[in-house]
């Protein structure tokens, strides 16, 4: 995890597709703690099943969902399965302190160092809001993506914040007050 999320001072808006870089550094060697409401255990597949309120922290990100399937190499360091995986569905948000992002779902590659989130992405900072289909951020480089890409049960975040549409990335930027 070198820097998850540590993303979203958006830099650019190319041709339907987003790119956004990261601000801080992630620590990646901190514990993975979690909590939900039922965990079930599938050693012989090598992972774990965590359901119903799902919190995931790991220093100063927290990511949060309905459901999450951790998976694992089946290798033990220091009393903890080393884990490469987590795919979090339902209601996905990531926070971080001054960061926020949402989606359908989330796929997170320890072994790729890639987080990609799917499905009616809203990432907000500072007051800027940036939507569309598939957020991807590259956590060796920094560099993150959001495009268009329609990815099923789109259907929109909140109540006054604007979704993508026709593959194509929305927001709105603050603009700065002036004298």
């Amino acid at each position: 995890m070198q820097r998850l999320l540590a993303f979203f001072a958006v830099s650019l808006v190319l041709s339907g597709a987003a790119v956004v870089s990261a601000q801080t550094a992630h620590n990646s060697a901190a514990p993975i703690n979690f909590s939900a409401d039922h965990i079930e255990l599938q050693d012989k597949a090598n992972r774990a099943l965590l359901l119903g309120s799902v919190s995931v922290k790991q220093a100063e990100m927290t990511l949060n969902a309905a459901r999450m399937t951790v998976a694992y190499t089946g290798q033990v360091v220091n009393g903890s399965p080393q884990v490469s995986r987590l795919d979090a569905a339902g209601n996905v948000v990531v926070t971080r302190p001054d960061q926020t992002a949402r989606s359908n779902f989330a796929v997170y590659d320890l072994n790729k160092r890639v987080v990609t989130m799917l499905g009616a992405v809203t990432l907000i900072q500072a007051g800027n809001t940036v939507n569309g289909g598939r957020l991807t951020i590259n956590l060796d480089t920094g560099r993150a993506v959001i495009d268009g890409s329609s990815v099923g049960g789109g259907g929109g975040g909140k109540a006054g914040t604007t979704t993508s549409s026709g593959g194509r990335v929305s927001g709105t930027f603050s603009v700065p007050k002036r004298n």
